[in-house]
């Protein structure tokens, strides 16, 4: 075991977090459901989704026989959609391929849907022992500080590096206690901001620290200016105050979600009216807009609510479209913006 390792375990022993709910069991499914939770998202956040998961999902096949709307209903408001679509997808792979079970070994991990390189790693170490290293953002920030790998970590040459160093460090005992330690390690101590380098049991032998030079790693995003998209996004409410729903593309942003509809910024509630065969004169009213930010642009909305003078009318394309009220509490899979137009139509929050 290497010297980085040992600490690691040493700190784990005293410090690290060993009572979270994928720990207790620790299966390779509660870990799979976990690590794809996680990416992106604080350990706070995750827990009260991924316990709701369990409950209504415990295994790979209750969650392969789902419909993939109640998987994404309680999906809504992680993020990330594209996650919970690749769950069900691998799920499905699983009971296809590997008799409903969670593969023990990398190459079948990574051919399953929204599992990568470092997800895998985990899974095998933390759900099946098996050893392997992993290289989440916590672990890039601790490797990179403490052999002062320059660069930004998504450029291929800067992982490289670091996947050599984290499979060095990787011991053939104990590998899931290291795993969940490295991990551990960079939330609680090793931290993007302000990291506690004084009580660091790794701090002698950390160059960055060594040369006060912390903050240089690892190395961020290059940073550019975010486009922005301006649309409109149409609530059109019935005599019964049900919403129009529209079905977004399986690809692309909130794939496969239910969200009002959205147009461009020069469409007209007229326009949409028509396209969806209803014929309408309803009262307009133009809601306050607001930004709502992704990683790689702003998305500035318009909010624009009609209302119809009829009961819900039925609409040809019946998986397309949809009549929802907000207040039946069915279980459909809404993007964040979904669910904050629905409350301002409403003035009260969503039974989710």
């Amino acid at each position: 075991m290497t010297w980085f390792a040992d600490r690691l375990l040493d700190w784990f022993d005293e410090h690290g977090r060993k009572h979270l709910p994928w720990q207790q069991p620790r299966t390779p499914y509660r870990v799979w459901i976990s690590e794809v939770m996680l990416q992106q998202t604080q350990v706070a956040t995750v827990i009260p989704y991924f316990e709701r998961f369990m409950r209504r999902f415990p295994n790979v096949e209750a969650l392969a026989r789902a419909d993939l709307d109640e998987v994404l209903h309680l999906w809504t408001g992680l993020g990330y959609y594209a996650r919970g679509r690749n769950l069900h997808a691998a799920a499905r792979q699983m009971v296809r391929e590997h008799g409903a079970a969670v593969p023990a070994d990398i190459a079948a991990l990574t051919a399953l849907a929204g599992i990568g390189r470092s997800t895998a790693g985990a899974i095998l170490a933390a759900g099946h022992g098996i050893r392997a290293p992993i290289l989440d953002g916590n672990v890039k920030r601790v490797l990179a500080r403490f052999y002062a790998v320059d660069g930004y970590p998504g450029q291929s040459a800067v992982a490289n590096t670091l996947w050599g160093h984290g499979e060095s460090n990787t011991p053939h005992t104990r590998v899931a206690d290291y795993t969940q330690a490295a991990m551990d390690f960079g939330a609680l101590i090793c931290t993007r901001a302000k990291p506690n380098c004084r009580t660091c049991p790794l701090a002698s032998r950390c160059i960055a620290y060594q040369t006060n030079a912390v903050d240089r790693y690892p190395r961020p995003r290059p940073a550019k200016p975010l486009p922005i998209k301006r649309v409109k996004m149409f609530l059109i409410i019935d005599a019964d105050d049900r919403c129009l729903l529209e079905r977004r593309p399986t690809s692309g942003l909130w794939g496969g979600l239910w969200s009002p509809p959205e147009r461009t910024s020069d469409y007209s509630v007229n326009a949409l009216l028509a396209e969806i065969g209803v014929d309408s004169n309803p009262a307009v009213e133009q809601l306050d807009g607001f930004r709502h930010s992704f990683t790689h642009f702003h998305m500035d909305i318009d909010p624009i609510r009609a209302h119809l003078e009829t009961t819900s009318l039925r609409i040809a394309d019946g998986d397309r479209w949809l009549w929802f009220h907000p207040r039946n509490n069915q279980p459909l899979g809404l993007s964040a913006v979904a669910v904050r137009l629905l409350a301002m139509i409403q003035h009260t929050p969503l039974l989710l």
